[in-house]
């Protein structure tokens, strides 16, 4: 007969066990939403012509995943946790509180670390068309920045061999690579709860990483004329978010874990509450102007309502 403190020991082990296989798995979900941008950048340098349709309904859509997920599925996650741990009156009070932080969190990195340029803007089809083609004009660029008015929608200044725009194209993708790690975040704690969830989100995140590659390529290309250089400097802004969630749980594990290593439900429901925040910060200040911007008409509500949908129909299914 095996003793009480050997089925413990059992227990704990198949804990253990289970917490490692979701790690490995959550780890693997955040890779490939980060590594969305390099699907931009060989959009950019490899597609015939860019379908700037697919990119507005995608954002939409990825917008629509986040916010829909976000509000019903770990918000009301956050909640069940903190009330759990702290009752009906303070739970909801720290789930609130933990949401705004997560706001106040992708806030402050939005605002000291901003982006050169706007990662999200357009480019004509006369700009993108010598990445993947060596026949094709290169655009007058010096004609663009005489006069700016006359311009195309989406022409911009890309003046070949010009080191301030090196150096935009360059912070773009750190500015990029910084607010991936809040992103990273978002998609590991979410995985590790619940792996369902954790693919929906990184598959949303994996749609709005792919203009950031395409708008991250076009002017590094244009100041360096190297099409190589700037496809591994696009990829390398995406590589952030599995690092920012490695970061993440190491030091969530260090300081927070048990000796099994598993971090403790009421701070779970913390982070919940703190990634809802965050993803809706992303969504109302990235993903839906990106999409305007890229659409025509109400593509931006079709993407977004199909995004809902989408999010709604699977968890009902997965009940």
């Amino acid at each position: 007969m095996a003793s009480p403190n050997g089925s413990v020991e059992i227990c704990g082990l198949r804990e253990r066990a289970d917490f490692m296989g979701n790690i490995w798995l959550a780890l693997g979900l955040t890779i490939f939403a980060g590594m969305a941008t390099s699907v931009g950048s060989a959009i950019a340098f490899f597609a015939k012509r860019t379908n700037y349709r697919f990119l507005s309904i995608a954002t939409g859509f990825s917008a629509g995943v986040m916010l829909y997920v976000s509000f019903v599925e770990i918000f009301v996650k956050g909640t069940d946790s903190l009330v759990a741990a702290y009752g009906d009156y303070w739970g909801h009070w720290i789930n609130v509180a933990s949401f705004f932080a997560g706001i106040a969190l992708i806030g402050i990195i939005d605002n000291l670390i901003p982006s050169a340029e706007n990662p999200h803007e357009t480019h004509t089809l006369e700009e993108t068309e010598p990445l993947h083609d060596d026949s094709a004009p290169m655009p007058d660029f010096d004609e663009i920045a005489a006069h700016p008015e006359e311009a195309d929608p989406g022409a911009h200044d890309h003046r070949v061999a010009d080191s301030k725009l090196l150096r935009m194209g360059l912070f773009t993708a750190l500015a990029i690579a910084i607010h991936n790690f809040p992103e990273g975040l978002a998609t590991f704690l979410a995985a590790l709860e619940d792996p369902s969830v954790g693919l929906a989100i990184a598959i949303a995140i994996a749609l709005h990483n792919i203009p950031e590659g395409i708008s991250v390529s076009v002017p590094i290309f244009y100041a360096t004329g190297d099409r190589r250089k700037a496809f591994i400097y696009s990829s390398l802004s995406g590589i952030a978010e599995p690092v920012g969630a490695i970061l993440a749980y190491f030091a969530l594990r260090f300081f927070l874990g048990g000796e099994s290593g598993v971090i403790p439900p009421q701070i779970m429901g913390m982070l919940f509450g703190g990634v809802a925040g965050i993803m809706v910060y992303i969504s109302l200040d990235e993903l839906l102007p990106t999409s305007r911007a890229y659409g025509k008409g109400h593509d931006s509500l079709f993407g977004l309502l199909a995004g809902m949908a989408v999010m709604a129909l699977s968890l009902l299914l997965m009940k």
